[in-house]
Formats: structure tokens, sequence, C-alpha cells
């Protein structure tokens, strides 16, 4: 009886593994470099890249649940899909998957596009998935540590509708919470979607004014201004991933990603309580930055 998580040395794969810890399951976590992979105890790490299919599938012999997270590469959907269908060929009797929240609308930014055909795929495939859909990650707004203190800027041009962004804890938590309910069930469990968001509609303006109440200092929202993100991007990244993430934000200005009721009830249940929220990070953040 065994979990395995891929994306284990990213931002959520650490989460994820992090709340797995002391559960009681065995735990092995994928890996292209096992020998500089630094786990919780009793994680056992794993060589594999989802890219390699022979590789992945050595890595699913004897494993029971499956914790997938494609990487945002070029080829994510390939790598999803032949993960998914290697899992289904090795016995495995449940997957969490990490998709995106507002994916199914937003079908002209490429790596949403991805997710939402994997998800089809799960569907007609009626396999026993958990469909795990995050909104825009708080933690990628520490990136804007030297906006927030040196230019009297919040620089993130999410534009005016509104995003209920998620902590990553929370992904976390709820992707272990998951795995482990797969794990400890006797049989395979019918398939189950959640929106994973927080409890905040964040506009530029609204995070603006939360860094000045937060920081106790002046600070503007720089404006909606896509082309100048784009070009911070591929200063540091890939020119595909500058102009996706451009599109991403154009969505997100036209249209907002902003959570229901009910998608924020369902969260709530998942955790065992509500998700945290963009003033508790921010709180932190300001707090540790604060030491130098």
């Amino acid at each position: 009886m065994t979990i395995l998580v891929t994306g284990s040395t990213g931002t959520i794969g650490t989460q994820v593994l992090n709340f797995l810890a002391g559960q009681g399951a065995e735990v092995r976590a994928l890996t292209r470099s096992p020998e500089k992979a630094q786990f919780p105890a009793g994680v056992t790490a794993v060589k594999g890249d989802l890219s390699d299919v022979d590789s992945v599938r050595a890595a699913l012999d004897g494993v029971t649940t499956l914790f997938l997270l494609a990487p945002n590469a070029p080829d994510e959907l390939t790598q999803a899909m032949l993960t998914l269908n290697a899992a289904r060929d090795a016995g495995v009797k449940g997957v969490v998957y990490l998709s995106v929240f507002k994916g199914e609308a937003y079908a002209d930014v490429p790596h949403f596009g991805s997710k939402m055909t994997v998800e089809r795929m799960i569907e007609a495939g009626d396999l026993p998935v958990t469909i795990l859909r995050p909104a825009y990650f708080i933690q990628n707004d520490a990136r804007q540590k030297d906006a927030l203190l040196g230019g009297g800027v919040y620089g993130m041009p999410i534009g005016p509708k509104g995003i209920s962004m998620v902590d990553v804890r929370d992904i976390g938590e709820a992707a272990a919470n998951e795995l482990l309910r797969r794990e400890r069930a006797a049989a395979p469990l019918p398939r189950e979607t959640y929106a994973l968001v927080g409890p905040d509609v964040l506009t530029g303006d609204a995070l603006a004014t939360l860094w000045r109440d937060v920081l106790g200092r002046p600070i503007k929202y720089a404006g909606d201004d896509l082309d100048g993100l784009e070009q911070r991007i591929k200063a540091t990244g890939a020119i595909w991933y500058a102009y996706d993430m451009k599109l991403m934000m154009r969505r997100y200005q036209s249209d907002g990603a902003i959570a229901t009721p009910d998608d924020i009830a369902r969260v709530s249940h998942l955790l065992g309580h509500p998700p945290r929220s963009y003033r508790d990070f921010a709180n932190g953040m300001a707090a540790e930055w604060a030491k130098g």
C-alpha cells in the first residue's frame, strides 16, 4: 500500500509530502535526482521523470495511490496522459490530479487547455480520480517583495475583476487528505472534483490597499500592463511560458476567477477548516521581510 507523489521537489509537491508525513502511509517521491532530494523522514526517493514513461512504469510498481502533478511544459498534456494510462495499466486504485480553476472557461490559455483535456480523459474513462482545481497561488506574490518595498507598487497585473487566490498550504493539505482517503479505501472510490480557492476576491487595487495596510507605507497598483509582464518573464524564462502567462493574465483581467459560496464550502469541508486568507500570507511575509 504505497502513495507515489510526482512533482515532489516543487512548491506543491513539497507541501503534499509535508502533510502526508506522520500519517502512517508508505510514501514514494518521484524525482530526477534522488541523490539530491531532501524529503521528510520516511519518504523514499524514486528516480524518474514524467517525460520518460519507462521510468514512470518502474516507479508505479507496487503503488496503489498516485498524486499527479504534470509540469507546466510544452508537452504537459502528453506527460499527464501517458502517466494516467501507465497508472491504469499498473492497477493503481486512486489518483489525485492537479488541474486548474476556471480551466473550462479559459480555453485559449495553453496550460489550462491541457489540463481540461486530461480531465476529459478522466471523465471518459470513468477513472477513480479526485480532480483538484487550484486558483492562482497566493505564494506567487512573494516575488512582489522588491516592487512593494522598493517601488511602492503591487506589480502583478491581475486587473479589476477579482481572483480567489489560494494558499499553497491549502493545496497540499487538500491533496494529502484525498490521497489518504483513497489509499485507505478498500476499493476504488468514485470521481470527485474540488475547486481549491481562497475566501477573498482580490483585485489589483484591493491588493495594493491590503499591502498598504500590512506594510504601513503607500502602495499603488502598477496597472494592467500585459506586455511588460511578458517581457519581465522572458528575461528569466522561456518565451512560450511568458506568452502563456500573459494569456492567463489577460483572461483574469477580462473575466476574473471568482469562487462561488459552494466552492468555498466544499473546500472548507475537504480541509476541515476555512481556506487561508491572503492577509494571513501578507502578514507572514511582512514579518519575514522585516527580519532582513
